[in-house]
């Protein structure tokens, strides 16, 4: 994911910067609790597309 880039995404949802998450090749975010995958190095910022964080995903994004 290029950092210039991700300075600048937020999320739909919420309007809160978003994590990247390079294991999982996805953008997290911690207000509204989902998902968005990165296709081809594309994020996908839909809300359709995205999915929930389960609770110990959650967690990892407050510590």
């Amino acid at each position: 994911m290029d950092a210039k880039l991700l300075e600048i995404l937020v999320c739909p949802i919420s309007k809160a910067r978003l994590a990247y998450r390079a294991d999982r090749d996805e953008l997290w975010c911690r207000a509204s609790r989902l998902a968005y995958p990165v296709r081809d190095g594309i994020p996908f910022l839909l809300e359709e597309e995205a999915r929930p964080l389960t609770p110990e995903e959650a967690d990892e994004l407050s510590g």
